[in-house]
């Protein structure tokens, strides 16, 4: 059964903890992407109109010396015995101007406001996080997860790189990844999600999921073993994929089955602190390669895709691969 006054409580310490984010110094683009959408809701504008509004009249308040006591007092107490509301009715200042002084609840959230967790793994680097309600998420190498999970949904963003979710079901409130504006809904199901610059590709194993860029009416449902891209504000049709093979990564493999050696190079790279360059002409690049390789080991790479394109792999004295072809060996001469 719903309590108002707890409704009404969780929706001013939002806006509160939303007024003290927007103003500090730095903020994200997908922080300001949340709190538009958070916003939308009537009640949620409604709170923040009058937490804006406080702020406004307390600074005119500020200078009077009264509450500049009041308020050095307040702040030198441990935040535990500091009141969300404060009154002066000893200073003998009218109800409607001691009403502002609300505002010190403000400030407490802007000290005391914690931003959910963020995960992050560096170039290289895997990482399986176990989120609150029991989601799993396996990091891909140069990734940035942001958690922000709130009362009705569970929503991640996704802010670089590439994660593969088993997602907890729980009907009642959606799991929900965000990335450069596509959002993937998703409830009890495995999907992997990818940024490349600025496109952004789903592949689902299990389960079902809808895809939809929240600029535009464009979305699509994707059924196990297929993939779709979103880019440039469109989202593609889904097109069957072997979704195992696309989340091969997670167990340290990469398959490439017929890839054109220059993405196997890029794909290759993307876990390497010393990349792989090659140096021939644009044919070269595209010439099919097949094979299963170990992430982050470019060596073994370099030496494979040598050996099935006659190519020499040398090292730079900074560490980079360099594949060039072979040099025609000379007849003897007679």
């Amino acid at each position: 059964m719903s309590n108002p006054a707890a409704d009404v409580a969780r929706v001013q310490s939002e806006a509160a903890g939303w007024f003290a984010r927007l103003n500090q110094l730095s903020i994200t683009t997908d922080e300001l992407r949340d709190w538009r959408d958070w916003k939308r809701d009537e009640a949620n504008a409604a709170a923040y109109a009058k937490v804006e509004a406080a702020w406004a009249a307390a600074g005119a308040l500020s200078k009077r010396p009264a509450i500049q006591a009041e308020t050095a007092e307040i702040l030198q107490r441990r935040p535990s015995q500091t009141p969300a509301h404060v009154t002066f009715r000893r200073y003998g200042l009218p109800a409607a101007i001691t009403a502002t002084v609300v505002t010190l609840g403000v400030a407490v959230a802007w000290l005391n406001f914690q931003p959910q967790p963020s995960f992050t793994t560096r170039v290289g680097e895997q990482r399986l996080v176990v989120l609150d309600d029991g989601s799993r998420v396996r990091l891909n190498t140069d990734s940035v997860l942001r958690v922000r999970f709130r009362k009705a949904e569970r929503r991640v963003i996704l802010a670089r790189g590439e994660a593969f979710f088993e997602a907890a079901h729980d009907a009642a409130r959606p799991f929900i990844v965000e990335a450069d504006g596509t959002r993937v809904h998703a409830i009890g199901t495995k999907f992997d999600v990818r940024r490349d610059g600025d496109a952004v590709r789903v592949t689902l194993l299990e389960g079902k999921v809808k895809v939809a860029q929240k600029d535009t009416a464009g979305s699509a449902t994707l059924i196990p073993n297929q993939q779709l891209t979103v880019a440039d504000g469109r989202v593609s049709a889904p097109h069957p994929t072997d979704a195992a093979e696309a989340a091969a990564w997670t167990s340290g493999r990469l398959t490439f089955r017929s890839v054109a050696l220059e993405d196997a190079i890029a794909e290759v790279n993307r876990y390497a602190a010393h990349k792989v360059v090659l140096d021939g002409p644009p044919a070269l690049g595209r010439q099919p390669i097949t094979g299963v390789f170990d992430t982050g080991d470019t060596k073994s790479f370099a030496d494979a895709v040598g050996v099935l394109l006659d190519l020499s792999a040398k090292s730079d004295s900074d560490g980079v691969l360099r594949l060039t072809p072979r040099a025609p060996s000379r007849a003897p001469s007679a």
